[in-house]
């Protein structure tokens, strides 16, 4: 969200924007070490492209992706924090010529984001965020903004291991394995994905999200090597 994008871009002293793709691309540095900021767009596409352009024209050597997801799992509220061990697509469904949730050639429905780089995230929010409780596991991805009570139950029921939905990680996490480019992901929990959720999001964005985002993304630097 461009709330989150700005709270970051206001702490690089050199960034310098570049066009690709009708995307603006922050190029600098932070807390010492060379990065590019940008937004992913909304939607798995949108989420492709971008991805595809941080490793294509910058040479991106991991990517770290922030945002907010809406709660699915029993427990997880509004205000935690959800760390992706791997994500799936609840709404790719190419059978019967391949098992439901099953990309297409790829003989699996879930891919992993990378475990040492998720373990470094791990350890930037228990120091940036150390009140926050914490999940780990399976975030399912698609294009659709979850906002009803009905399907919010019905991915639960369908995806009983999803600890959350939202609409970029696994178009992220998957070109990511086609380039072999380290790949994690933290999610801020905005809302429950149900009747509330329009309401919850917006508030929450606005309020608590940029905050947290820019934490765990400051913590997380602080923690490495400057360049």
């Amino acid at each position: 969200m461009q709330e989150q994008l700005s709270c970051v871009l206001a702490l690089m002293p050199d960034e310098h924007k570049q066009l690709v793709g009708g995307r603006e691309f922050w190029v600098g540095h932070l807390h010492g070490a060379g990065v590019v900021v940008v937004l992913s767009r909304i939607g798995k596409v949108a989420a492709a492209t971008t991805a595809t352009a941080l490793i294509e024209r910058f040479a991106v050597d991991r990517i770290v992706f922030t945002g907010v997801a809406g709660g699915l799992a029993p427990g997880v509220g509004v205000g935690d924090v959800v760390l992706a061990d791997a994500f799936i697509q609840h709404d790719l469904d190419a059978s019967p010529i391949f098992p439901k949730y099953e990309v297409p050639l790829y003989g699996t429905s879930r891919f992993a984001t990378d475990a040492p780089l998720t373990a470094e995230l791990a350890r930037a929010v228990s120091i940036a965020l150390p009140g926050a409780r914490v999940h780990r596991g399976l975030v399912a991805s698609g294009d659709r903004f979850v906002s009803t009570t009905a399907e919010s139950r019905a991915l639960q029921a369908a995806l009983p291991e999803a600890l959350a939905v939202e609409m970029e990680g696994a178009a992220f996490a998957q070109v990511c394995r086609d380039y072999g480019v380290p790949f994690a992901a933290v999610r801020t929990i905005s809302d429950r994905a149900d009747d509330e959720a329009h309401g919850d999001f917006t508030r929450f964005v606005s309020a608590v999200a940029s905050r947290y985002s820019l934490a765990l993304i400051e913590g997380w630097l602080a923690t490495l090597p400057p360049e």
